[in-house]
């Protein structure tokens, strides 16, 4: 089974899969958060490489102090009006704990660049996924999305 197997749910509640054709940069989401405005920098990504094989993947999560409390609704229509995303959401997920997510299972497995893996720290934790599913890389919480490391490794690892 690979990451492309697992099941998942847009933020609709209708089945999906993640593209297996496209480099992704899965993040977990909250609308109510210090690091929040980060949604403009994942968008503008998102939007500079879309037409190159890669896709941002936003997961909401309200793990960390009830900073994600809005419905399905309410956290689309944030995420639009506020922020003009056009990227993948997926439903509201545990990203920790017994409840933890079989996609954030997977993902947490794999050390950031201090090479500690574990537990999503925060909101905003970032994972590189290649379109074969293999995890490239993790930047923490306080790494901006439009950082010189996110964007080195996401050109490093387009698809041809």
């Amino acid at each position: 089974m690979t990451i492309h197997d697992t099941e998942l749910r847009t933020l609709e509640g209708e089945p999906t899969a993640l593209p297996a054709d496209r480099l992704l940069l899965i993040v977990n989401t909250a609308s109510k958060c210090g690091l929040t405005p980060q949604y403009a920098g994942l968008e503008r990504l998102h939007e500079r490489y879309a037409g190159r094989g890669f896709s941002v993947v936003g997961v909401p999560c309200d793990q960390f102090m009830g900073q994600e409390p809005g419905s399905a609704a309410e956290i689309r229509e944030f995420c639009s009006l506020t922020y003009g995303v056009t990227f993948p959401m997926l439903a509201k997920t545990e990203v920790n704990g017994p409840g933890r997510h079989p996609l954030y299972a997977e993902l947490t497995r794999h050390p950031d660049t201090e090479g500690e893996a574990g537990d999503v720290q925060w909101n905003f934790e970032k994972f590189l996924v290649a379109a074969d599913g293999t995890v490239l890389a993790r930047f923490r919480p306080s790494v901006e999305p439009e950082d010189a490391r996110i964007i080195e490794a996401i050109e490093a690892n387009l698809p041809a």
